[in-house]
């Protein structure tokens, strides 16, 4: 979860804000950063739609390259 880390600091938003507005708590937002925890599917689609970038970009840090 490179991109959700990178994403958070690139807006200035803090881990309780972005933990608070996903409805989860800013220790779960704080594993799933550090790669301690998996997202669900759901949560990381809401995390998309949330920063509005791609579900790529939040695990890898990179947008999709179309070869």
């Amino acid at each position: 979860m490179i991109g959700l880390k990178k994403i958070r600091k690139k807006r200035n938003l803090n881990q309780q804000k972005v933990a608070m507005d996903l409805n989860i708590s800013r220790e779960c937002l704080s594993y799933y950063e550090n790669g301690k925890r998996e997202p669900s599917l759901a949560l990381l689609v809401q995390m998309s739609k949330y920063f509005n970038v791609s579900i790529n970009y939040l695990i890898t840090g990179k947008e999709f390259e179309k070869k």
